[in-house]
């Protein structure tokens, strides 16, 4: 079976997911997830792109990272991150061999429809996984962060988050009402289904522009934009 071709698309938001190989762990120890956050910063920087949102999981990470006009700047960072980790790990444990699954999986976001929500998926997937209650308290994500319980100079604000209010206290009061509501909605089920894929996080007509701007045919295109809840 052919595999879904990755689309990286410039000056787009793209959420990639990278799990460790068989699903292992890849972070066990405090270091292991201050090494990889050192390294992620290191190379946005060096590379010239945005980081919106992550999160490390035990044995997978998720980012949401937006695209320059260098098209291999997204696989370069995920080729130094992947090598830093592996080789810094396989040194402390005395092994060899491989850390990550061979592909990371990414998909290009429609920045109005689904950016705020594919940040949402990631920063709650600790909450998800029983980890812990509140988003805020785990401490591997963008999260806290992002609604002022926590300081990272290098996380970058998503081009959306400021349409939620008139001034940055109810952005981030806004943000945290959407982020309180856990449960598992239709737009979570499209961002999971479209990262595990390869596709995009979008409707048709994201996928014509992309198609546009791109010129790459999008031969397997995600589901169509669910309905908005009404609040």
């Amino acid at each position: 079976m052919l595999r879904q071709a990755r689309v990286i698309v410039p000056g787009l938001p793209h959420h990639i997911v990278q799990r460790g190989h068989n699903r292992q762990p890849v972070f066990i120890e405090v270091q292991d997830f201050t090494y990889y956050l050192s390294n992620l910063k290191e190379w946005k920087q060096a590379l010239g792109l945005k980081v919106y949102s992550y999160c490390l999981m035990t044995n997978h990470v998720h980012l949401v990272v937006e695209a320059s006009d260098e098209l291999a700047a997204i696989p370069q960072l995920m080729k130094r991150l992947a090598a830093r980790q592996t080789r810094y790990v396989n040194a402390l444990e005395r092994r060899s061999g491989s850390l990550w699954e061979g592909r990371y999986k990414i998909s290009p976001i429609d920045t109005d429809e689904y950016l705020l929500s594919c940040c949402r998926y990631v920063e709650l997937n600790p909450v998800k996984a029983g980890m812990v209650s509140r988003a805020e308290d785990y401490v591997w994500s963008s999260y806290a962060a992002r609604i002022g319980k926590a300081y990272t100079e290098w996380l970058d604000e998503p081009p959306t988050f400021a349409s939620l209010a008139s001034d940055p206290k109810r952005c981030i009061r806004a943000y945290e009402q959407f982020v309180s509501n856990s449960g598992i909605t239709k737009q979570d089920e499209l961002v999971r289904a479209a990262v595990d894929s390869n596709r995009l996080t979008g409707g048709k007509r994201f996928a014509d522009e992309v198609e546009r701007r791109t010129g790459i045919r999008v031969e397997m295109r995600g589901p169509g934009r669910p309905k908005k809840s009404r609040k």
